[in-house]
């Protein structure tokens, strides 16, 4: 019996264009002659819809992200757990009838930023004993929201960029004081991000104390709860950690350098995904092999310290000195086949096709439930 796949893209958050094109590089690149692939796709209103498999339904064309449409017939979730050992039954509405559409072994949630990648669909599977590929819900919940990765990271010991924590309250009751206190403790340039929110979505540089409002506002209109922080002067590195075999650690890829040019401020949404900029992506990064060493052991410190299952990217700056800080780590990374993530452990001779298989069948070893 073929192992059944279920694809989850799309999704209620700002990455919702993102999540589908890495859904058409999932499907153009899975491989058919060992799964069955049920696409699912769901809407920016949330309802979960029946969506096409062809990969060419899911590319940027001129500019424009795709779109899972609404019109699609509607996928139901299993009305309860699954039985051990058994498969979770997913229903579709067709014509006014509810009709079986699939029996899955595994879902492969290809969401990017909240309701999807911050524990919410996690726990949803987990209430019905579904396994999933990548981090559970504490992990996923965690490493959405960057003020709280920090605290962890700082737990463990790995370093990480100072930065100020401000809420949408906090900031309309006392501005001037927290501009104050920004000024005060953190050196200048600052990036002021939105906590939970990915893709660089509502980041802004601030070179200038003057523009810091603008920045908060920009933060705000993506999450009430938001992080400045002290800009790191170091060189953009990127490493992949997949969870390691039972008794072994986190497996980590040769890091991978991000060069921005000054047509740049810095590496944000659109220079991510549509061309803006000039941005150079060099696969093995060109460093000491002490500072590839270190990278590669702080990124699979922060995977284990964080309890991160599956698979991770872990985005670091590697400084002058040596000195390797983390920016940020991505449970979900972006899974084009050209993403950084792939391109990554293509280095390491698994490519993409291998990837997804090697993220399925960690999956399908995921204990389920508390029993």
């Amino acid at each position: 019996m073929r192992t059944t796949v279920a694809l989850l893209f799309g999704g209620r958050s700002t990455e919702h264009g993102i999540s589908c094109v890495t859904a058409g590089g999932i499907l153009s690149a899975i491989d058919r002659e060992r799964y069955d692939v049920v696409a699912v796709g769901i809407t920016r209103d949330g309802r979960y819809v029946l969506a096409s498999d062809d990969p060419q339904s899911w590319q940027i064309r001129e500019g424009i992200a795709p779109e899972v449409p609404g019109d699609g017939d509607e996928v139901l979730l299993p009305a309860g757990a699954r039985e051990p050992g058994g498969r979770a039954a997913l229903r579709v509405i067709r014509d006014g009838r509810v009709e079986h559409l699939a029996n899955i072994d595994v879902v492969l949630p290809l969401l990017h930023g909240p309701y999807g990648e911050d524990g919410t669909i996690q726990g949803a599977l987990d209430l019905l004993d579904i396994p999933y590929v990548g981090s559970g819900v504490l992990a996923s919940a965690t490493c959405m929201d960057k003020a709280a990765t920090k605290a962890a990271l700082r737990a463990a010991d790995i370093p990480c960029a100072s930065d100020v924590v401000v809420t949408e309250d906090a900031w309309t009751a006392d501005a001037p004081t927290i501009a104050a206190r920004v000024e005060r403790d953190l050196r200048l340039p600052w990036f002021v991000k939105p906590a939970r929110a990915g893709s660089s979505i509502g980041v802004s540089r601030v070179t200038d104390p003057a523009d810091l409002e603008r920045a908060m506002e920009v933060a705000f209109a993506e999450d009430p709860k938001a992080l400045v922080e002290e800009g790191v002067t170091g060189r953009e590195v990127e490493c992949g950690v997949l969870q390691g075999a039972p008794g072994e650690g986190p497996r980590t890829t040769l890091p991978g350098e991000v060069r921005v040019s000054d047509d740049l401020d810095f590496y944000d949404y659109e220079s991510k995904y549509f061309g803006k900029g000039t941005v150079e992506i060099e696969v093995p990064a060109r460093l000491s092999g002490a500072q590839i060493a270190a990278v590669r052991a702080v990124a699979a410190h922060a995977f284990a310290a964080l309890g991160l299952e599956g698979l991770a990217r872990v985005d670091t700056f590697v400084t002058e000195d040596g000195r390797v800080i983390v920016n940020e780590i991505n449970t979900m990374p972006g899974f084009t086949p050209f993403s950084m993530f792939p391109v990554l452990w293509a280095e390491m001779g698994m490519d993409y096709t291998a990837l997804i298989t090697e993220l399925v069948e960690l999956a399908r070893t995921r204990r389920t439930g508390l029993r």
